[in-house]
């Protein structure tokens, strides 16, 4: 019988060395590769040109650590590698291995030495062994017992041996972008033999909540798989089918936030009359006093902000006097920092700024920085150039080096527009100049 991609059951079988999920399976499972070329989204190892393309085309598999977020195919790659040069495949878990599993698995592996069959020992998670562990496995890998293949999602240079290192070479994995998390989808429709049921809006939200984790996707396309839903999903419907919202206050407690409400919005109209009312008004009824001023540093970063940078420091200030005099003489410094707050000018450019920048990291979730910024303090990160190129500002001209600091799969950004108030406007002005070094280093 021919699977979902055109394969025969047995031959896939045959060539790695397993047993195929059975349709119960978990939908990620039954959706595994069965070959290297179904691989998604690591072409660049996975390809004839790739470091992985040229050991399976040479037959010969040297120690490997794959380094790459989760959901991004590792043991799927080691797997499938194993089947693709004929090795006898022994996968354990560094999260549930000891010395004792690693003793078994080497005995085991030397049986099959004996029989003239190579082991590809894939480790999971490696870097949870320590380094005592790690050094345990090298007597092995130098005879030729097993080719070690270890998986991490943390960064080699610092978590594993330099003995270690030195024995493998480290291939990274992408996080799988939106296109090959597409695919997925459509794959996991093709095995099902329907459409997931949302529209096209809801299908993105999907793809970018997954942050390239493919195991993730699957996993949240089984749940939509799973029920029965009467028409398309739009992005905020499959929200709340995918997570639960809970309430935030209690409604016995309505007054004390309108109160609140009320105090907030009188700040930020600049009428700083009806602002001293609403605050003596929860005061008088006893309202917890750092709990005002809680909210007025709120207020002072969320509706003034940089238009003046001191009304934060008022704020921090009434706090400190507060907890030094206590009530009543202390709540004079809350009144003083809600007035300061009321008559100061206005912004919520960086409250929209924060917004915004927060909204466009959970959209494109895990993006590597451009390597010339990335700090590269061992040989390893050095050698796959992190930090080349990299222009240290106070060495240019203007003490500014125009260089971009976005990842590369992402156009600059703004998300901070200062207004034409209070020292914003300074600041207005010094963006604007950056912005013309910019544009002339562009144009030379």
């Amino acid at each position: 019988m021919s699977d979902l991609f055109g394969h025969d059951d047995s031959l896939a079988q045959q060539a790695t060395g397993r047993d195929l999920p059975d349709s119960n399976a978990p939908l990620a499972d039954r959706l595994r590769p069965v070959s290297l070329d179904e691989v998604i989204g690591q072409e660049h190892i996975t390809g004839p040109d790739g470091a992985i393309g040229r050991m399976v085309a040479a037959g010969k598999l040297s120690s490997i650590i794959f380094w790459g977020p989760p959901g991004t195919g590792k043991t799927t790659i080691a797997r499938l590698l194993a089947g693709a040069v004929g090795m006898h495949y022994k996968a354990i878990s560094a999260v549930f291995s000891g010395v004792a599993d690693l003793k078994k698995a080497f005995a085991e592996a030397e049986q099959y030495a004996r029989t003239g069959k190579k082991t590809l020992l894939f480790v999971d998670e490696i870097h949870r062994f320590n380094r005592a562990q790690q050094d345990g496995f090298l007597p092995y890998v130098e005879k030729g017992t097993v080719t070690l293949v270890g998986a991490t999602t943390e960064n080699p240079s610092f978590e594993l041996n330099a003995a270690l290192l030195s024995r493998a070479q480290v291939l990274i994995l992408n996080r799988l972008d939106a296109n090959a998390l597409g695919e997925l989808l459509h794959r996991a429709e093709q095995l099902m033999e329907r459409e997931l049921p949302v529209d096209s809006d809801a299908r993105d939200a999907l793809i970018a909540s997954a942050d390239g984790d493919g195991r993730f996707l699957l996993n949240q396309a089984e749940t939509l798989f799973s029920v029965d839903i009467d028409k398309p999903l739009n992005p905020a419907g499959l929200a709340s089918f995918l997570q639960r919202r809970v309430a935030v206050y209690d409604k016995d407690r309505e007054g004390h936030y309108n109160l609140i409400s009320a105090l907030h919005k009188s700040v930020r109209g600049s009428d700083p009359q009806a602002a001293l009312y609403y605050l003596a008004r929860m005061l008088v009824a006893g309202e917890e006093p750092l709990y005002v001023l809680r909210r007025l540093v709120r207020m002072a970063v969320e509706d003034i902000g940089l238009a003046d940078p001191e009304a934060l420091h008022q704020c921090l200030a009434a706090k400190d006097a507060y907890e030094f005099l206590g009530s009543p003489e202390g709540e004079l410094a809350i009144a003083q920092a809600c007035i300061y707050l009321a008559t100061a000018p206005k912004s919520n450019a960086a409250y929209t700024a924060q917004k915004a920048a927060w909204k466009s990291a959970k959209e494109t979730g895990s993006l590597m920085p451009p390597q010339n910024i990335l700090n590269a303090p061992t040989k390893l990160m050095k050698d796959i150039g992190y930090g080349k190129g990299y222009s240290y500002d106070h060495e240019s001209e203007h003490g500014f080096s125009g260089d971009n600091y976005w990842p590369q799969e992402m156009e600059p950004q703004t998300y901070y527009a200062p207004v034409e108030r209070g020292f914003e406007r300074k600041i207005a002005e010094r963006i604007a100049y950056w912005e013309k070094l910019r544009n002339a280093k562009k144009d030379s």
